[in-house]
């Protein structure tokens, strides 16, 4: 069964001068400001598009890879994975740094790696991103 998820942003202003929030409309988690200078410069307490694909990128990679971990027999102890986004002003978004450190049952250092990079090409937000280069470092 498919779902839907949704977010809100309400923005006021020019792009340089203005300001905006996000509301995560499906959990009702809060409402985050986001501006220009907070995606271009410094956060100073405001979120962007791209720690917003940041997150989304971690959880859903967590997923897959705990889920594949899982059907192969490995189950998890844990997994902390950690992306980061770069956005270059007047270019985009120009690369996506997966990190992940984990522990699963019965599973040596390459086989944990091999089922990461498993993870990192069929998580559906990597396929939603597969635009953009996007590395994979273990721990």
């Amino acid at each position: 069964m498919a779902t839907t998820r949704s977010a809100t942003t309400t923005w006021t202003g020019t792009l340089l001068e203005g300001s905006g929030a996000v509301t995560l409309n499906s959990s009702g988690t809060g409402t985050f400001p986001v501006t220009w200078a907070s995606r271009s410069e410094e956060a100073n307490g405001k979120t962007s598009p791209e720690e917003l694909i940041a997150a989304a990128h971690a959880s859903c990679f967590s997923m897959a890879f705990s889920s594949g971990l899982a059907k192969a027999g490995h189950p998890v102890k844990q997994l902390e994975t950690n992306a980061e986004v770069d956005f270059v002003p007047g270019t985009g978004i120009t690369e996506i740094r997966l990190t992940v450190t984990g522990e699963a049952e019965g599973l040596d250092a390459q086989g944990f790696a091999e089922a990461a990079e498993t993870a990192k090409v069929n998580c559906p937000v990597s396929k939603a991103l597969s635009a953009v280069p996007i590395t994979l470092t273990i721990k």
